[in-house]
């Protein structure tokens, strides 16, 4: 195996002298990385479940969503911040970009129903859409204020049919979020 690797090794090294003399490339550019480190913690809880939650949509006629744009279902949930360390500040929810992510904003359904899709609402304040394929800061999710250590964000979830004519089934998707402290 060592007189083996010894001449691989002579070689690669070879090679990457010569790299190191050859003309630089002429396409290229700078790549810059930023990024925030915050003291910020809060325990997290959603619907009283942990960080990982659930939320169930009612049962609902498909017919309920016939018509293009219909929504329906709508189910309140909450985020609940406690020990929040330090105890003010504002905070708000960005949903991250993900494989359910569609571009009207709205979540992918998994499963067997067709032309559904899932809507998040934001409802911290004014009733807001949320669009999940947004960057941070554009989705719509509206701040929170920490006070005394803890928070409350509050949301629904709904389903939703763009283009109507939504047929039974099951509906299922899941978004993964981050809180982002002020």
């Amino acid at each position: 195996m060592k007189k083996i690797a010894f001449p691989l090794i002579v070689a690669a090294m070879g090679l990457v002298a010569s790299a190191a003399h050859a003309a630089p490339a002429s396409n290229g550019g700078v790549l810059t990385i930023n990024g925030q480190l915050t003291a910020n913690t809060c325990t997290v809880s959603g619907n009283g479940q942990g960080t990982n939650f659930t939320v169930t949509l009612p049962t609902l006629a498909a017919s309920a969503l016939s018509a293009a744009g219909a929504t329906a279902g709508s189910t309140g949930f909450n985020i609940a911040l406690t020990a929040c360390t330090p105890s003010t500040g504002n905070v708000h929810t960005f949903w991250e970009y993900g494989s359910n992510t569609l571009a009207d904003g709205n979540l992918l359904n998994n499963g067997t129903a067709t032309k559904v899709e899932v809507q998040l609402v934001d409802y911290n304040g004014t009733r807001k859409v949320l669009d999940v394929s947004k960057a941070d800061g554009a989705q719509n999710a509206q701040n929170v204020a920490i006070t005394s250590g803890a928070a409350s964000l509050q949301y629904a979830a709904q389903y939703v049919s763009p283009a109507g004519g939504a047929t039974a089934g099951t509906v299922t998707t899941n978004v993964t979020y981050s809180m982002i402290y002020q």
